[in-house]
């Protein structure tokens, strides 16, 4: 193991706002260490689990193929879904007491799983058991094993031809639809430099209440095709570092419900690489959403390695929220608009309607005046201190910028309207 920090120049280049491919290079190192810490906590708060056998062989598969393909366990362990897996597992495990196991408790067997895709990918030949639950084996990042027939922990044999048998059924995970494999789907750029897995199967891809019921419609798949690549081209051509970031970071797409009007998206830390969303409507609202939580993504793994806020009980009004926020939502919410701010800026050089100059008004300034309320809270460390001025910086640059007379109305109306439902919402009269 190794402490993971960040040197001042990458930090305070994350600060600004930016970062590019050697920051995203950190970020995604510390958390990859971060799974892997959480997989060995799996393996150590297993003893005394019904399955602790199965846990530890899987280990074992895990660190022999690591020795032969680093970058095959790497790159499974890096997986959202693992992470998710293993973080959940290891806080059921911390809590469970003797005696008192919970059947809907994840179940740490799921390790042979995660050592069986690092075999495939390590063309190594393995033998281990896995959970079949409700008839379903999950395969991180590539598919689900059908087998009706297996037992609650049943025998999977990855060949050393990358073939899986299991419960009766013998399939290729790295190849499409066949009989008892249901594999997960990819989108991707028509230049082939982007590609990303839809997950509509993994039991932890993302919070239950918020994913679609069943698979994702292959009409609305192919919109999401359609859409990442116009998303694709518009930030390779406009927003580099935008798209430097999302290649390095994001591996996941994820269905989510769309609410009631307009899209939804969304970035849960213990699920780093994955981005929720609801179908999106167009490549600019795609693109736009990448620059937002690409953002969150960035500063939840910073804030895994640097502490930036000390604790506070407070609620702030935010310019983006409904509800009042503590201050860990607050510098995730200036981060993230930072970012979006600056997308619209740029953006506003190759579009001819209003609507860019008066995102990147409205946003410039309500972050803006949010790291005013971050400074002054009295509850920053150093480091806080030091990265929200950097934040503020930049904005504070970006409000010397000319936008048009008729936008900056508009954009000045918009938060005025929702300072005052804000105030109406939460304030009582007096």
């Amino acid at each position: 193991m190794r402490h993971h920090r960040l040197p001042d120049d990458i930090l305070s280049r994350l600060a600004s706002g930016g970062g590019g491919q050697e920051a995203a290079r950190h970020l995604v190192a510390a958390e990859r260490s971060k799974h892997r810490l959480l997989v060995l906590g799996v393996t150590r708060l297993a003893a005394g689990h019904p399955h602790a056998r199965a846990v530890g062989h899987a280990y074992d598969v895990l660190a022999e193929i690591e020795r032969k393909r680093p970058e095959a366990v790497r790159d499974t362990l890096g997986y959202p879904a693992v992470g998710a897996w293993a973080a959940c597992t290891v806080q059921a495990l911390t809590q469970q007491r003797a005696g008192s196991l919970d059947p809907a408790q994840p179940d740490p067997a799921q390790l042979g799983a995660v050592a069986s895709v690092a075999a495939v990918k390590a063309e190594v030949a393995c033998r281990v058991e896995v959970p079949a639950t409700d008839g379903t084996i999950t395969l991180p990042s590539f598919g689900q094993i059908v087998c009706p027939g297996g037992g609650e922990l049943v025998d999977l044999v990855v060949h050393a031809d990358g073939q899986v048998e299991a419960g009766g059924v013998r399939v290729r995970a790295e190849v499409g639809q066949q009989p008892g494999w249901r594999p997960l789907c990819q989108v991707g750029s028509a230049d082939g430099t982007l590609s990303l897995l839809v997950d509509d199967l993994d039991p932890y891809r993302w919070i239950d209440q918020t994913v679609i019921d069943g698979r994702l419609p292959e009409d609305e798949l192919r919109a999401w095709r359609t859409c990442l690549d116009e998303a694709w081209g518009m930030l390779r051509k406009q927003h580099w570092t935008i798209a430097d970031e999302t290649r390095a970071i994001v591996s996941v797409l994820t269905p989510i419900q769309a609410p009631s009007q307009g899209m939804n998206s969304a970035l849960d830390g213990g699920r780093f690489g994955a981005v929720a969303m609801s179908t999106p409507p167009d490549g600019r609202w795609l693109a736009s959403t990448f620059a937002h939580e690409v953002q969150h993504a960035k500063l939840g793994a910073i804030l895994d390695i640097v502490r930036l806020l000390e604790p506070d009980d407070g609620r702030y009004y935010a310019p983006w929220r409904p509800d009042p926020r503590p201050l860990s939502g607050l510098i995730q919410g200036t981060y993230a608009y930072l970012g979006v701010s600056g997308f619209w800026r740029r953006q506003r050089a190759f579009e001819s309607d209003m609507r860019p100059h008066i995102e990147f008004a409205h946003w410039r300034e309500s972050a803006y005046t949010v790291t005013g309320t971050l400074l002054d809270s009295g509850r920053l460390t150093a480091t806080g201190e030091a990265f929200v001025t950097g934040m503020r910086r930049t904005l504070a640059a970006w409000l010397d910028e000319s936008v048009p007379a008729a936008a900056l109305d508009v954009a000045r109306r918009e938060a005025d309207e929702h300072r005052q439902a804000w105030l109406t919402r939460n304030c009582s009269t007096d």
